[in-house]
């Protein structure tokens, strides 16, 4: 259990730290509501980190715990470990890229490992009854 408390502790850090980031990030450039969609703009990668971040890290988390009360064997704590370290690669892919309207390599990677290992959670979770 151990493995998932730390693993959605991360994830809930990064998640309420994108929030606190945007927030910040509004206040630095004066931008109070909405966002230039440039993608090239810092505010709107911000707010795609925070945004992308939100959609998939609940989910995540309720995996984590509930597969964590089921005694996981090995390979899924494996993966605990890596779905949580691939929604980092994707926010710091995003942050990082000159611009979102072009691949970026840490993107792929933490979009694939988190459908990849999203999907073996979730038959670990259906096998785990």
């Amino acid at each position: 259990m151990e493995t998932a408390i730390l693993c959605t502790a991360l994830l809930g850090l990064l998640l309420f730290g994108l929030g606190l980031a945007v927030s910040l990030t509004r206040g630095s450039t004066n931008v109070v509501s909405g966002f230039n969609s440039d993608p090239t703009d810092r505010l709107y990668k911000m707010i795609r980190a925070h945004g992308n971040t939100a959609e998939f890290v609940p989910m995540v988390a309720v995996l984590l715990l509930f597969l964590g009360s089921r005694n996981p064997s090995t390979w899924v704590l494996w993966t605990m470990w890596i779905v949580t370290l691939c929604r980092y690669l994707i926010v710091i892919g995003i942050l990082t890229s000159p611009t979102l309207a072009k691949p970026h390599p840490l993107r792929f990677i933490g979009a694939l490992g988190t459908y990849v290992g999203g999907v073996a959670l979730c038959v670990a979770a259906y096998l785990s009854m």
